[in-house]
C-alpha cells in the first residue's frame, strides 16, 4: 500500500462520497484492516502535519494506542506442552479511546444500567444535539461545552417531566461527539423511564407518562417534544452566556470575532429562534426491550467513533468506510454509502473525539444518580406492578 507523497496535502484533501451500495455488496476487508492499524499507520504523519493543532492530550493518547498490544508494554508467553511452541500475548494499553481495549468496561456499564430497569415500565431514548456551529465551538472548549450539554439536557428533561407528568425523573446519559463521517457532532443519548414515583405527597403512587390534553397518542408518550426542544435550547444559550461572562470560553481562530460583545450577541442570537434537534423515541413495538437501547448506548462507551466492521478498504493512502446518508433527525435514513478520506485526515477526524483527561462521558441523573438511586429503585419496585402497564403501546 502506497502513501501519499504530501501528508499536509492529504490532510486537507476533500473527501469523496462514492455511489450508494448496500454493505452486503462490499468486498470483505482484510483481517489486517482495522481502525487500530490505521491509527498506527498514520499517526506520525498526522502529528507532523498538524503539530500546532494536535493538543498534548491527543498526542499522548495516540502514542498509547500505537503501543497497545506490542512488545513495548510487556506481556506473557504461553507455551504449548504438546508441540512446545510459544505464543506471546502482549498487554493492552487500557485507554478508553483504544479500538482494541475496554470491552470489559462496556460490559460493566451495560450490566449496571440494566439493573436500573424495572418490569412494567416503558422506556424511551431521548437525544439532545448541539447545532453544527456549537459543535465546532466545543472542539476548543470540550470540557466546558460538553458539561453544559449534559446539564442542559437534564434540566430541560427533568423540568418538563415534572411540569407535564408530575413524577420523579431519571436518566442514564451517554455523550457522543461524532457523526457517521467522523465530523464534530456533539449530542447525548438518554435512556429515560416513562413513569416514576409521584412528586405530589398528597397523591402518592406510580405515574405512567401519558398525553395530558388533546387527542390521545397512539404511540408511547413521554413529554411534548416541541416544548422539550425549546427548554433545551434556552438552557444551552443561557449556559453559553454564563461561560463567556466568567471567561471560561476560548474564542480563537474562526471564533475570534466573538471576543467582541456585539459580535457575540449577534452570533448567539442566530440560535434563539432556530428549531434545535432533539427527539424522543419510544419502543417501536411490544417486542423492543429497554435492554436493546442500553446495549446500543454501550457500544459507544469506549473505543472511539468508528468500528472495524465499517471499514471497506485502504489503498494508495486512502481509507474508505461505510457512512449513513440522508438528513433525517435520527442521523440518516438507513442507507449507507462508501466514504473516502486520506489516511491522515482519517486520523485527524478520529482524534477530534478524544475527550479531556478524566472527563466522564456517561452520567446518571435524578433517580438514577448515586445520591438517590437506592431510595428511588426501592420506591419503583414497591409502587410499580409487575405486569405490563395498561395500554402501554396503545395510548
Amino acid at each position: 500500500m502506497s502513501v501519499l507523497a504530501s501528508p499536509l496535502a492529504a490532510a486537507i484533501a476533500s473527501p469523496v462520497l462514492a455511489g450508494v451500495k448496500k454493505p452486503s455488496e462490499a468486498i470483505q476487508p482484510s483481517k489486517d484492516l482495522t481502525v487500530a492499524a490505521l491509527l498506527k499507520r498514520y499517526t506520525s504523519q498526522y502529528v507532523k502535519a498538524n503539530a500546532s493543532a494536535a493538543a498534548p492530550q491527543v498526542q499522548s493518547t495516540l502514542a498509547k494506542l500505537a503501543l497497545c498490544r506490542t512488545r513495548a508494554l510487556g506481556g506473557h508467553v504461553y507455551l504449548c506442552e504438546g508441540c512446545q511452541s510459544e505464543t506471546p500475548v502482549y498487554n493492552s494499553c487500557g485507554d478508553r479511546h483504544c479500538p482494541q481495549c475496554s470491552g470489559a468496561r462496556r460490559a460493566d456499564w451495560l450490566d449496571s444500567t440494566c439493573e436500573l430497569l424495572v418490569p412494567g415500565a416503558t422506556y424511551f431514548q431521548v437525544v439532545f444535539t448541539l447545532p453544527e456551529e456549537l459543535s465546532a465551538l466545543a472542539l476548543g472548549n470540550r470540557r466546558e461545552v460538553y458539561n453544559l450539554l449534559f446539564r442542559s439536557a437534564w434540566e430541560a428533561l427533568r423540568g418538563l417531566i415534572a411540569d407535564e407528568q408530575g413524577f420523579e425523573a431519571a436518566a442514564a446519559m451517554v455523550l457522543h461527539t461524532w457523526n457517521q463521517k467522523l465530523d464534530a457532532h456533539a449530542h447525548v443519548h438518554a435512556l429515560v423511564p416513562g413513569g416514576g414515583p409521584s412528586l405530589d405527597p398528597s397523591r402518592p403512587g406510580w405515574i405512567h407518562s401519558r398525553k395530558q390534553n388533546g387527542k390521545p397518542s397512539s404511540a408511547p408518550y413521554l413529554v411534548d417534544a416541541k416544548e422539550l426542544r425549546k427548554r433545551y435550547r434556552e438552557a444551552v444559550l443561557k449556559g453559553l452566556r454564563r461561560l463567556r461572562e466568567k471567561g471560561k470560553l476560548k474564542l480563537q481562530g474562526q471564533f475570534q470575532a466573538l471576543q467582541d460583545q456585539a459580535g457575540w450577541d449577534e452570533w448567539l442570537g442566530r440560535f434563539e429562534h432556530k428549531t434545535w434537534v432533539s427527539f424522543i423515541q419510544g419502543p417501536p413495538n411490544e417486542h423492543c426491550r429497554p435492554e436493546h437501547v442500553a446495549k446500543y448506548l454501550a457500544r459507544y462507551m469506549t473505543g472511539g467513533p468508528i468500528s472495524d466492521r465499517r471499514l471497506i478498504s485502504h489503498e494508495d493512502g486512502k481509507v474508505q468506510f461505510w457512512a449513513r446518508v440522508g438528513n433525517q433527525t435520527g442521523g440518516g435514513d438507513g442507507r449507507a454509502a462508501p466514504y473516502t478520506l486520506s489516511g491522515v485526515e482519517f486520523v485527524r477526524r478520529w482524534s477530534m473525539h478524544i475527550l479531556p483527561k478524566g472527563f466522564t462521558k456517561s452520567r446518571r441523573y435524578g433517580g438514577y444518580s448515586n445520591h438517590h438511586r437506592d431510595r428511588y429503585m426501592k420506591e419503583c419496585i414497591a409502587l410499580l406492578p409487575v405486569e405490563t402497564p395498561p395500554n402501554a403501546h396503545r395510548r
